[in-house]
């Protein structure tokens, strides 16, 4: 290894699992060390990725076993964990205990909804099985970047995508004291958040060129929207989420709106977002509507509102892929290891997508 840090990324073959690779290798204070699939250890990386073969070279998948040992080799590391929701838990435990034993000390930031939840009982609630490693819980701390300047625990669990892209508009509303309870959220997400594996929803013949509503008021999101909303303002926001399946690959679309405490008018809402991320690098508050495209495959985030005396409409836009996983991840991990939080994330969204 060079004087970089050493990055393992777990769960090495999913759309997440690529941006995370894609970001690694690009990264000017990071060396990737190991990317691990138990399906395909041995395989080629650009098999699964042919888009990043020309930085890929003969890199191969390992085990999830090689990967565990190469973490506890080194004394310090990054670990990138995209490894499905409920296999996380126990995966992250062995590893850690396996590092620990070893004399190793690695940053852990998880994508999967494992350690998203202070309370495991809601968690249970929520995905419908016990916490596998209920003793580390209290080692992560899960919050949007901009909404937590520094987690006091060693490891990080990233918000999911829908969750990211909810909170950057409604967390502002909230912390200002600006509205009344309920808040109503209506977002549009692309294809590749439903992940790699073919389903209905992802079929190209059913989804393309239609628009859908699922798990109106009932998405397993809304918990972790309402919890992390707490954590970052103080006040309940009591959120009601209607979900989208929209015909595009990449990208979300939040509409945000509540009631107002006091009357407010477009410009000045437009100004207490743009205060309220002040010192933000990845955040952008624009006076018009924002647009998908301008943000597809970049780790930056744009917002707008609208006012009319007594209601405010917040609209955000994100990458899934990018600020609602692995960019807002990377963000996380480049924190941790005491780097600029901007490294390796700066360059801007292609447009033309």
């Amino acid at each position: 290894m060079t004087g970089r840090v050493p990055a393992i990324i777990l769960g090495g073959t999913g759309y997440v699992a690529g941006e995370l690779l894609r970001l690694t290798l690009g990264h000017p204070r990071l060396e990737l060390a190991a990317i691990a699939s138990d399906s395909q250890p041995g395989e080629p990386v650009a098999r699964a990725f042919p888009h990043l073969a020309p930085v890929c070279g003969d890199l191969r998948y390992v085990s999830i076993e090689k990967a565990i040992e190469t973490v506890a080799r080194f004394p310090r590391s990054g670990v990138l964990a995209a490894a499905p929701h409920g296999v996380s838990h126990t995966l992250i435990d062995g590893l850690l205990s396996r590092a620990s034993a070893a004399g190793a000390k690695p940053s852990v930031v998880d994508i999967s909804a494992d350690f998203r939840y202070a309370d495991l009982t809601e968690y249970e609630r929520v995905y419908k099985h016990p916490h596998g490693a209920p003793g580390r819980a209290k080692e992560f701390t899960c919050a949007v970047p901009e909404h937590l300047d520094r987690a006091p625990t060693p490891h990080v669990a990233h918000p999911g995508c829908f969750c990211t892209a909810t909170l950057l508009a409604a967390v502002p509303l909230l912390a200002l004291d600006l509205v009344e309870p309920p808040i109503f959220v209506s977002a549009v997400t692309g294809s590749t958040g439903a992940g790699r594996s073919p389903i209905p929803g992802t079929h190209h013949p059913q989804r393309h060129s239609d628009l859908y509503a699922y798990n109106a008021l009932t998405h397993r999101h809304a918990a972790e929207i309402s919890a992390l909303a707490r954590a970052a303002s103080g006040k309940d926001g009591r959120f009601a989420f209607v979900p989208h399946s929209g015909p595009f690959a990449r990208g979300i679309h939040a509409t945000v709106q509540a009631v107002l405490k006091k009357p407010l008018d477009t410009p000045a809402a437009i100004e207490a977002l743009r205060g309220f991320y002040t010192g933000k690098p990845f955040v952008r508050v624009l006076a018009e509507p924002p647009r998908v495209k301008d943000v597809v495959a970049s780790n930056y985030a744009r917002l707008s509102a609208a006012a009319d005396g007594r209601t405010i409409v917040v609209m955000s836009v994100v990458d899934n892929l990018v600020k609602g996983a692995a960019g807002g991840a990377m963000q996380w991990m480049n924190r941790q290891l005491g780097f600029d939080e901007t490294d390796g994330l700066l360059a801007p969204a292609p447009g033309w997508t």
